[in-house]
């Protein structure tokens, strides 16, 4: 062990010693350096090959000693001119102010009262479409207002104001309520949802969560156009109805309902209606097109309510039934196996003044195949309107059969 600690002690003094020669001789390097360096610059720069020394040319020395200021000037001049607007915020700054937040006010009972709770509040979004005299109309989603007891529009400057239900469609979910236009400013203007092209690019516009993020704005692309996906309008778990809709992976969360789906002019081409709610999807939302919007719209308008063509019967589809009922009770013969069959003809209707009857198998209109209820209620309510005369094929008793059918606008289907 002493052997060990005296060798590391005569090694390290040798080292200190080495360590220090050569640190002098490297400082007195430095200063020759140094000296050498100062006798040579007046000679370098008389003979003008010191970089912007006056020699023959006084002026390009000054420039050129001058050209570092300039350089570093430009450098911060357009720094400062880089433009941070783009098409989407131009967009965005169209329609952000003709968002606004629609508030669900229904009526609380009398033990919520007491505790001071008041009355219950559901929160959506809607969009500004049109101002006309001292009225505002607001585009939103059915159910963001449905039982509602009073609704309040909140505008782009956080002010509250009282709306008033002008109509409302459950089979599209849509509604379109009127407030007083003081302070309103912006409405957007429509675009044409069927020139979409799937992969251009959208901005969804919307309340998410209620008004901690008001007017959040979310970007995405058309991941789909004219997607048919199933709707439940009676809460009984069944499907009643295929609503034709816009995907898109820009985000779309709870509060984002009724607001807008725009495109990069920053028109309106959708009204954001629901998102697919579940752990494993990410990035599938949807918005109602505005060619199916602007009709419902202009008949809620115009009367409150739309206004589609019945027929006047209950049905089911074939595939609701054990398949043995197609051929003992139905009579139906073994190579039909699609359409829906009736179960109720009401009085004075027009599927009872074209004769149909209870059991009637239909399996087209107009020579359009009808497979079950979806395809009847979209065929009545897109191809033909009231007041159109249809033909209808149908089975009876095993019978292929044809008859003219007139539409109004009964109740039933």
């Amino acid at each position: 062990m002493g052997y060990d600690n005296e060798h590391g002690k005569g090694s390290s003094q040798r080292r200190n010693r080495q360590q220090k020669r050569i640190g002098q001789a490297a400082l007195a390097g430095a200063v020759i350096g140094a000296v050498l360096v100062l006798s040579a610059v007046p000679l370098l720069y008389e003979s003008s090959l010191f970089p912007g020394a006056g020699g023959d040319n006084p002026q390009k020395g000054q420039e050129a000693q001058q050209a570092p200021e300039d350089i570093s000037f430009q450098g911060e001049a357009e720094q400062m001119q880089v433009s941070v607007q783009s098409d989407t915020t131009e967009a965005v700054e169209k329609v952000s102010d003709a968002v606004v937040g629609v508030f669900n006010l229904q009526q609380s009972d009398f033990w919520e009262e007491e505790n001071g709770s008041g009355a219950s509040q559901g929160t959506g979004s809607g969009v500004i479409y049109k101002m006309e005299g001292g009225t505002a109309f607001v585009v939103t989603n059915h159910h963001v207002i449905e039982g509602a007891g009073q609704v309040e529009v909140s505008l782009s400057n956080d002010t509250r104001v009282d709306a008033e239900v002008v109509g409302s469609d459950v089979l599209t979910d849509l509604a379109v309520l009127q407030i007083n236009a003081e302070g309103v400013e912006t409405a957007v203007s429509f675009g044409n949802s069927d020139n979409l092209n799937v992969g251009e690019p959208a901005v969804a516009i919307g309340n998410p969560l209620g008004t901690q993020l008001s007017r959040t704005v979310t970007q995405g692309i058309i991941s789909a156009v004219e997607r048919s996906i199933p709707v439940d309008l009676d809460g009984d778990g069944q499907s009643d109805w295929n609503a034709e809709v816009i995907q898109t992976d820009a985000a779309i969360n709870p509060g984002n309902s009724g607001g807008a789906l725009v495109n990069i002019n920053g028109q309106l081409i959708g009204i954001n209606s629901m998102k697919i709610a579940q752990s494993s999807v990410e990035g599938i939302g949807f918005a109602i097109p505005t060619s199916v919007a602007v009709p419902v719209i202009e008949d809620l308008e115009a009367s409150g309510e739309v206004k589609r063509p019945q027929m006047g019967i209950t049905l089911r589809s074939l595939s609701e039934i054990p398949s043995y009922h197609w051929q003992e009770t139905l009579q139906l013969p073994q190579d039909v196996d699609n359409g829906i069959f009736i179960t109720n003809v009401v009085s004075g209707t027009p599927a009872e003044k074209a004769g149909l009857k209870r059991y009637d198998v239909i399996t087209a209109m107009n020579g359009v195949s009808i497979t079950d209820g979806h395809d009847l209620r979209r065929y009545l309510y897109t191809k033909v309107k009231m007041g159109d005369t249809i033909t209808i094929t149908f089975y009876r008793e095993g019978q292929k059969q044809t008859t003219d059918m007139t539409l109004n606008n009964q109740q039933q289907f």
